[in-house]
């Protein structure tokens, strides 16, 4: 018997080496992970950096992804398509090439060392609600609600659309 197909959302942002076109080439590349399907794009959004001010401001975007990968198989996906695309983890929050978060994948509920989901900062960050609002408003995550829901109180300080 097969594994089940579950959705799974994955945000994605780089502010270095052409930041939109690293956003397009990772919804290229998470489209050939190992048994997942990308199915759902949202638009690109401009945003200011979380975190110092002196960088440049990132693309966001979030991929809808079907899977049969569980929920750390498919993040050690996300680590080594980072990896690849040259990512070099020094700075919390700082500039960075391209940036893969799992945030959040139907039927898992998880915290453990390394893998928390949904992803701790979901519920706050417009940079991640704006283009998760575009491919899937009424998804509801468990202890946030709605994603519309976490929109309205997010604000739109420092986010727009680029295309």
């Amino acid at each position: 018997m097969s594994a089940l197909w579950r959705p799974a959302y994955v945000a994605i942002g780089s502010n270095l080496n052409e930041p939109q076109a690293r956003v397009l080439e990772a919804f290229e590349r998470l489209a050939v992970l190992p048994t997942t399907r990308s199915v759902l794009r949202s638009r690109l959004y401009r945003t200011r950096p979380m975190g110092p001010q002196d960088q440049p401001y990132f693309v966001n975007a979030v991929a809808g992804l079907l899977t049969q990968l569980g929920a750390r198989e498919l993040l050690e996906g996300l680590l080594r398509t980072e990896q690849a695309m040259g990512r070099n983890r020094q700075e919390r929050w700082g500039p960075r090439v391209i940036d893969l978060d799992l945030v959040w994948m139907l039927g898992e509920a998880i915290d453990e060392p390394g893998l928390t989901v949904p992803h701790p900062g979901v519920s706050t960050r417009n940079f991640v609600l704006y283009p998760l609002a575009d491919i899937a408003p009424a998804l509801a995550i468990p202890g946030h609600g709605t994603v519309s829901e976490m929109l309205r109180s997010a604000g739109d300080d420092g986010i727009s659309i680029l295309d």
